[in-house]
């Protein structure tokens, strides 16, 4: 059976271009679609974040509306309540991919504020990229590959397809107008080819050894692709 380790963000907040700070964290589906495919088929889950410090839940991703009505809001609640290994994560220092057989990072806001400039979080993609072990990073979480760009701006992400949260929802959620900087254009200044699909719907690219997606809605396709790889 393989290790897999989540990385998640270890804020919640978003600074937005005011300076105001947008409560977040993970969303929930995005940490808890894959962690229920990858403990249904046998493998291991340890979760790293920046600090160790226990990652903290955007609490408007459990609520009934994303998450299907009231029933699907209670099924993702109690799926995080039961996943103990939220509650003792190890540092991202003392997590080395090569102890692991498939890195996966969830998205939420949070990565726009830590990871996107976190240079450890950085280094880990760079080395699960060059092992040819499976990555996959879905929805804001892509904000981390920002941190794998050298002093010139190269990263070795550039010219991979990369499918990550859009503009289009962005807006849609209300939030492009306030934030200090949109995932997609980053994403598009870093090198990547960025792919986008329709607005919240699932939508993963594979290319290589990295798996991405751009939404919530795409965590459980990626995570059924990264299945096939392990």
């Amino acid at each position: 059976m393989a290790k897999v380790l989540f990385v998640m963000t270890g804020v919640d907040y978003w600074t937005l271009a005011d300076g105001t700070k947008h409560p977040t964290g993970y969303w929930a589906e995005e940490f808890a679609a894959p962690y229920e495919a990858f403990k249904a088929a046998g493998h291991t889950i340890t979760v790293a974040t920046p600090g160790g410090v226990v990652p903290s839940v955007d609490r408007g991703s459990l609520a009934a509306e994303v998450n299907g009505g009231p029933e699907g809001a209670e099924k993702i609640t109690e799926t995080l309540r039961a996943a103990t290994e939220l509650t003792q994560p190890i540092t991202l220092e003392d997590a080395d991919p090569a102890d692991y057989d498939a890195v996966y990072y969830p998205g939420g806001h949070g990565p726009m504020e830590d990871l996107a400039v976190d240079a450890v979080s950085g280094k880990l993609l760079t080395d699960t990229l060059a092992s040819g072990k499976p990555l996959g990073v879905v929805c804001h979480a892509p904000a981390a590959l920002l941190a794998t760009a050298d002093a010139d701006g190269k990263s070795p992400f550039a010219g991979y397809r990369v499918a990550a949260f859009s503009n289009a929802e962005e807006t849609q959620a209300g939030l492009a107008d306030k934030a200090k900087w949109l995932l997609q254009d980053r994403l598009v200044t870093l090198g990547v080819d960025y792919r986008e699909g329709e607005p919240w719907a699932p939508k993963v690219e594979v290319d290589r050894n990295l798996y991405t997606g751009q939404n919530p809605a795409s965590s459980a396709p990626l995570a059924a692709e990264m299945l096939k790889a392990l």
